[in-house]
């Protein structure tokens, strides 16, 4: 027990050391952060040199580049300002802008109504052309009119308008939204849907990276009906921003003929292919390209797992040891002993009843937006693992705790032991032993689900495994490597609990409800006798 407890305290001593901001804001006066999916080319894509004018990703040792990249270049350098990217899935965008975690949303999004009530938006800096994504020998391959995909399967991103436009397809069927455009082609190459609405720039890059995709494009009367501003594309800023009108100078310079220019150089970039080496030749040239980005992923996934998975285990011991403590024969304490497990119990039902994802969401965007407070996002991430696993350990300690026979605690109580020796020197040590499988599988859990913590910008392994898929466009064979990657992070995981289960098997320990080696009475003589 000292050893667990040594180092559970050098585990919070660790953390409490680790990179932490509380402060007002997120941004430096003389930094212009721009959150950006970085996975949307041409518009934004991650590669790994600053080749061709790329900027380097916040927190990372990656490099964004597209058209995005270079119009926050241009209205960077025009506030005097240095540019920062904050990579950030689409769904975390407008959270982390409204929060103060960035300064502007430049990542190809366009101003509609619903965002308007949100945030405000510059004027428009490249207007976009309506297409639909199909596979070259699928029968819709040669549609001409929206009216031609009755009854093909057509989805779009989720929270864009591409998804709102589906209906206008007579008879097409409209799938649920994905979350990227990396999903979209993945499931259109593996014909769980039909097609999918995208816009130009994405078509051609798409078609370039892969030959059995075709873009589908519409000559006037027979594409989508659209407002003007949702095939706009404009700088997301929060309400009442002072920089507005400046950058609206600043894009009012930038002439027609200069974003097509920058735009076809953008394209160009993003249509070079690598030739065809059959699919394990693939996998190693991406192992060979990628294999430190992927080690350096896996490495923050498994220590945010670790720390989380340890501080919760510790949080689930207190919440036991508390529930089984007698109330206290003072009334004030008594009372304040019973508020107390009011709380407890809150905070068990809510964090097992929500999921980490929107855990993730509230407490990172959420305690900057509404209390002021900018966490530093690892340091978050620990917290939100931590705490979720807090409330799932809590039951799994108390029903270790019940576990314990009764006349155990009868026996400790007649020796007039307290509720706390009685739980450190007696039951602790077996709730340890008969949790320990359970803890396991809430580690490997946790391994797991740290790829939700992408929504807050954390790089982990799925996220930097997207990345890298829509680096290359081989989406099978990275994620391949993903998946072997994640099977022995779990598999050397569960060894080693194996392992730590026979060491305390050895140490008198059973997996059960009893303790071996000694009688129970001779247990409690020695330790009545060391009392």
């Amino acid at each position: 027990m000292k050893k667990i407890f040594s180092l559970l305290f050098a585990t919070l001593l660790v953390l409490s050391l680790a990179p932490t901001t509380i402060a007002k804001g997120a941004s430096k006066d003389n930094e212009f952060r721009v959150g950006m999916e970085a996975g949307y080319p041409p518009f934004n894509w991650t590669q790994k040199t600053n080749a061709d004018g790329a900027v380097k990703i916040d927190g990372t040792n990656q490099y964004a580049n597209g058209y995005d990249v270079q119009i926050s270049k241009k209205i960077a350098d025009k506030l005097d300002k240095k540019l920062v990217i904050v990579k950030t899935k689409w769904d975390g965008l407008l959270p982390a802008l409204t929060s103060g975690k960035i300064d502007a949303i430049i990542a190809g999004m366009s101003p509609t109504a619903e965002r308007k009530q949100a945030i405000d938006f510059s004027q428009n800096y490249y207007t976009s052309q309506l297409v639909v994504m199909v596979k070259k020998d699928s029968k819709y391959a040669n549609a001409t009119s929206i009216k031609d995909f009755s009854g093909a399967k057509i989805t779009g991103q989720q929270g864009v308008f591409h998804y709102d436009l589906i209906p206008q397809m007579t008879g097409a069927k409209q799938e649920p939204a994905m979350g990227d455009f990396s999903a979209m082609r993945v499931a259109l190459e593996s014909g769980t849907i039909d097609g999918y609405v995208g816009e130009r720039p994405e078509g051609i890059t798409a078609m370039a990276k892969n030959p059995k995709f075709k873009m589908i494009t519409f000559s006037d009367g027979n594409g989508f009906k659209t407002n003007p501003d949702d095939t706009q594309t404009a700088v997301g800023l929060r309400k009442g921003d002072k920089n507005l009108s400046e950058i609206n100078g600043i894009l009012s310079e930038i002439s027609q003929a200069e974003q097509t220019k920058l735009m076809d150089n953008m394209v160009a970039l993003q249509t070079q292919t690598s030739k065809k080496v059959g699919f394990w030749g693939q996998v190693s040239d991406i192992i060979k390209n990628n294999g430190s980005d992927f080690v350096q992923a896996a490495g923050m996934t498994l220590f945010i797992s670790i720390i989380g998975t340890i501080i919760g285990t510790f949080i689930g011991l207190m919440i036991g040891v508390f529930r089984t403590s007698k109330k206290s024969a003072n009334v004030v304490l008594s009372v304040l002993h019973t508020i107390v497990g009011w709380l407890i119990n809150i905070y068990v039902e809510v964090f097992r009843g929500t999921p980490m994802i929107v855990q993730a969401m509230v407490i990172y965007y959420g305690s900057a937006q509404f209390l002021d407070l900018s966490l530093d996002k690892t340091m978050a991430a620990l917290l939100i693992v931590s705490i979720n696993t807090g409330a799932y350990m809590s039951e799994i300690v108390r029903g270790g705790i019940f576990a314990v026979d009764k006349g155990q605690f009868e026996a400790a109580s007649a020796l007039g032991m307290s509720h706390g020796q009685t739980m450190r020197k007696i039951v602790l040590p077996q709730v340890i032993r008969n949790i320990l499988p359970a803890t396991g599988n809430e580690f490997v859990i946790n391994i797991k689900d740290t790829s939700v913590l992408n929504v807050i910008s954390i790089t982990e392994l799925f996220f930097q495994g997207n990345t890298v898929a829509q680096q290359n466009y081989q989406y099978f064979q990275t994620f391949t490597i993903i998946a072997a990657i994640y099977f022995i992070l779990t598999f050397t995981i569960t060894r080693i609990l194996r392992l730590v289960e026979k060491r305390l098997d050895s140490e008198n320990y059973t997996t059960g409800n009893t303790q071996a080696q000694l009688p129970l009475e001779e247990k409690f003589v020695e330790i009545g006798a060391e009392k």
